[in-house]
């Protein structure tokens, strides 16, 4: 998937492939890409870190922890091994060495994400959560300056709004994206429906909510406006929102990095570097 903010009016001639390059990324838009992966990495990381305090999710606001939507935990079995149970809306999932239960074979420990996916260390609350506000409060502005940038440029609704056109040709555009057959020539110039749906639902939605509900897990934010308590339904409910948004988030980021493999690394990272890309020529596409 191309990131929005490209500017693909530009073009010069003298691609090696043979098609046009053109400049398809501004410097902000580069610049917020690489620094929100960054934050977002060790968000992610950092996260993990706290989530293992507590490895659960309610709904509401009850500090009594009632009966939990997804709980990971370690029980110990008949042979006197632990195991890891990861239990969803009453369905119980054994996944000792991910989720539970993890580390080497001959050191298994109690933890509800595995040490490799947290930072700054396997048991450091205080610090993960020092890395996660830091990284958070990076991520929250610049997320607000990008749709600033995107509204206030006309790049919104000139690059992300579905046109009605668009819509009656939605399932060619699936079809072809599940057969891996990704736009050549003038037609690479633009975003299909889908990477327009997707970027909406990201920029508009998933991002924001991180943001808010990370907001009112902290009594200070929650003190200065409670009624973001409100909005989500409780303390605990802002916690699972934030933890949903967090896990649609890596979906995102692995469907986009497995995109950017099978669509061309070289071309996709140039245009992420420098801002220009080449488009792949049409007639070598039909010869592929």
């Amino acid at each position: 998937m191309r990131s929005p903010g490209a500017n693909p009016d530009t073009a010069v001639d003298g691609a090696k492939q043979g098609g046009k390059v053109i400049k398809r990324h501004s410097l902000f838009t580069r610049v917020w890409h690489w620094v929100n992966a960054i934050c977002l990495v060790v968000l992610l990381m950092s996260g993990l870190q706290i989530f293992n305090a507590h490895p659960a999710l309610y709904w509401g606001n009850d500090s009594s922890f009632g009966d939990s939507a997804l709980s990971i935990f370690a029980v110990q079995g008949d042979d006197g091994e632990l195991r890891g149970i990861t239990e969803i809306g009453g369905l119980r999932f054994d996944t000792t060495g991910v989720l539970g239960v993890s580390g080497p074979a001959a050191d298994l420990e109690r933890r509800g994400f595995p040490a490799w996916a947290t930072i700054p260390g396997p048991r450091w609350l205080a610090m993960g959560r020092q890395w996660h506000f830091l990284f958070g409060w990076i991520f929250a502005p610049m997320l607000v300056a990008y749709l600033l940038y995107l509204i206030l440029s006309g790049q919104l609704w000139r690059r992300l709004i579905p046109r009605l056109h668009e819509w009656r040709g939605i399932g060619r555009t699936i079809r072809e994206h599940m057969l891996l057959r990704f736009p050549r020539g003038e037609e690479a110039r633009h975003y299909n429906i889908l990477q327009k749906l997707t970027y909406l639902l990201v920029l508009l939605a998933i991002a924001p909510l991180i943001v808010l509900t990370g907001l009112t897990m902290s009594p200070t934010v929650d003190a200065a406006w409670p009624w973001l308590l409100d909005l989500f339904g409780g303390r605990q409910s802002a916690r699972t929102i934030h933890f949903i948004c967090a896990t649609a988030f890596v979906a995102f980021f692995v469907i986009h990095v497995a995109l950017v493999l099978v669509s061309g690394v070289f071309n996709n990272l140039r245009s992420m570097i420098t801002g220009h890309y080449a488009l792949p020529d049409e007639e070598t596409s039909r010869h592929e």
